[in-house]
This record gives structure tokens, C-alpha cells and sequence, in this order.
């Protein structure tokens, strides 16, 4: 079992009533949807900023594109596209 800790926040009743109604429902104390909720909300916030660290990784590194030529490329391709679809 992994090892908790307790965390206080404050809800508003109505929030409270909604976690509560899908906890009475599985069975599960009326914390789990809430510790569910904010697991995923961590993950989801971690992996932007990992994104975006890494991101600024490869911009310093100098292994990015700039928008002016990935435009460039882009147009190039949907325009050979439009060529062929033609042709």
C-alpha cells in the first residue's frame, strides 16, 4: 500500500455533494474521486512544464526551426499537394 498524508482544502458544499455521489456509488471513501481528480490534474500540469523545459532545452540548443521557415515549408508542401491532386 502506498503510503499517504493528509491534505485539507476547502470546497464548496455542492462540490462536496459531487464527489461524495460518485464515492457512494463505487463503494469508496468519499476522498478517492478527489485524490483520482487531483492525480490527474498533476500529471497533466507535470508533462506541460516537462514540455515546455524541454522545449526551451532544444531552443538554447539550437534545435528548432524558425517560424518563418517552417511556414515557408508548410506552404511548400500544401502546394505540391494541390500540384499533384491536379495533376
Amino acid at each position: 500500500m502506498n503510503a499517504s498524508t493528509t491534505m485539507t482544502i476547502l470546497v464548496t458544499p455542492v462540490l462536496k455533494e459531487g464527489l461524495g455521489r460518485p464515492a457512494r456509488s463505487t463503494r469508496r471513501p468519499s476522498s478517492f474521486p478527489a485524490v483520482e481528480a487531483v492525480e490527474a490534474y498533476v500529471n497533466c500540469e507535470l508533462q506541460i512544464i516537462e514540455g515546455i523545459q524541454q522545449g526551451l532545452s532544444d531552443m538554447h540548443a539550437g534545435w528548432v526551426t524558425p517560424h518563418d521557415g517552417a511556414m515557408t515549408e508548410a506552404r511548400q508542401i500544401v502546394a505540391e499537394a494541390r500540384q499533384a491532386k491536379t495533376a
